[in-house]
């Protein structure tokens, strides 16, 4: 038995295509394995912003050879039943078949014998289709090529008995993406290749080069430094499981901080605060003891800074600024008439040729 890793590393993945794809691209190589005959263990899935990985145990070296027994129709049956039998089993004509004498009668046989087959031998077909048909919500093309995928494909690992897969993926006109051993770890932190050679160090290796490949170690990590960081300023994080998932997807190694909000806009509803930061910056709303809003907001970072993240805590304060100040604006300006104050503007809009206005409307509705 061995074990077989396939890494797909390309340009950033929209976070909430990211496990989708992971698993779905589990069930392509569980389809094609089966297809082939390989057994195998369910593959362990990881996923992040620029790698889909299927890491498959227990795989054989070579497939069984197999004899499998197929019974036709009766050896008096029409001709066009035993020529279409023929021609499901691949034959040419009855000397392929034996004639066997059973309880119902005498049936035509055929025995189809499958040799065995190196594994190392189909895994390029298998990994060839598995890119090819992995589905996307949407996808690109990039540079001179004709393949499409969700982001332009930078290099695909495949390894398999701790030797490297031969073969590559064609991306159109005359261009091919050979497979390899390499990845890559953290794009400012430890940019340079890193060679696999072991599936079993494969989420180590990443770690050392400040990526964590397990989704699940990543969104423990961010929910651990989040809560800490919010109680050293004796405040907690407002529970938000969704937006944990996407930044989840977001980040390779999680650095969260903690920023200010300035005081002027602390007279916005919490609604409004929460929509402004969660939506557009994907910052986690801090709550005091009493789970009032807390003038503060916690934001993850990709990487690590010597400032301890100051400037990215400034730079990121000034964005906020900026949406929080358009948010009050409209708060503001929604506030000077009153609900009923709009209600003499519907009387401009038609609802239907037939029926009036929206106003007409409006009292029919109360009527």
């Amino acid at each position: 038995m061995a074990d077989f890793l396939l890494e797909l590393f390309s340009e950033e993945i929209p976070a909430r295509m990211q496990s989708d794809a992971a698993n779905n691209l589990g069930k392509l190589l569980a389809e094609q394995f089966k297809a082939a005959g390989i057994k195998h263990d369910a593959p362990v899935l990881y996923y992040g912003a620029r790698r889909l990985t299927a890491w498959v145990k227990g795989l054989p070296v070579a497939t069984e050879a197999v004899s499998e027994e197929r019974r036709g129709p009766r050896v008096d049956a029409p001709e066009q039943a035993i020529q279409g039998f023929l021609r499901g089993n691949g034959l040419d004509s009855l000397d392929q078949c034996v004639k066997r004498e059973t309880p119902k009668g005498e049936f035509w046989f055929v025995v189809i014998e499958t040799p065995a087959k190196q594994t190392a031998e189909m895994l390029p077909g298998i990994i060839q289709h598995a890119v090819a048909h992995l589905p996307w919500p949407k996808s690109m093309r990039w540079g001179t090529g004709t393949t499409r995928w969700v982001r332009p494909l930078q290099a695909i690992l495949a390894l398999f008995d701790g030797k490297p897969v031969l073969g590559h993926v064609e991306l159109g006109n005359d261009q091919q993406l050979p497979f390899g051993t390499i990845s890559y770890g953290h794009r400012f932190h430890a940019p340079e290749a890193i060679t696999v050679t072991d599936p079993a160090q494969y989420v180590e290796q990443l770690r050392k080069a400040k990526v964590l490949a397990d989704p699940a170690e990543r969104r423990t990590a961010i929910k651990d430094a989040l809560d800490a960081a919010a109680k050293a300023e004796g405040l907690s994080v407002k529970d938000d499981a969704g937006l944990l998932t996407e930044v989840m997807g977001l980040v390779e190694l999680p650095v969260p901080l903690v920023g200010t909000i300035d005081d002027d806009f602390m007279e916005l509803p919490p609604e409004v605060l929460i929509t402004s930061m969660r939506s557009h910056q994907k910052y986690f709303a801090l709550e005091n003891p009493d789970g009032t809003m807390a003038a503060k907001f916690g934001v993850v970072a990709n990487m690590a800074t010597d400032d301890g993240g100051a400037k990215i805590v400034a730079g990121n304060e000034r964005v906020l600024r900026a949406r929080l100040s358009d948010a009050k604006f409209f708060w503001d300006q929604d506030r000077k008439l009153p609900l009923e104050g709009y209600l003499s503007q519907l009387e401009a809009i038609t609802f239907h040729e037939k029926l009036g206005t929206v106003a007409e409307r409006v009292e029919r509705l109360e009527a």
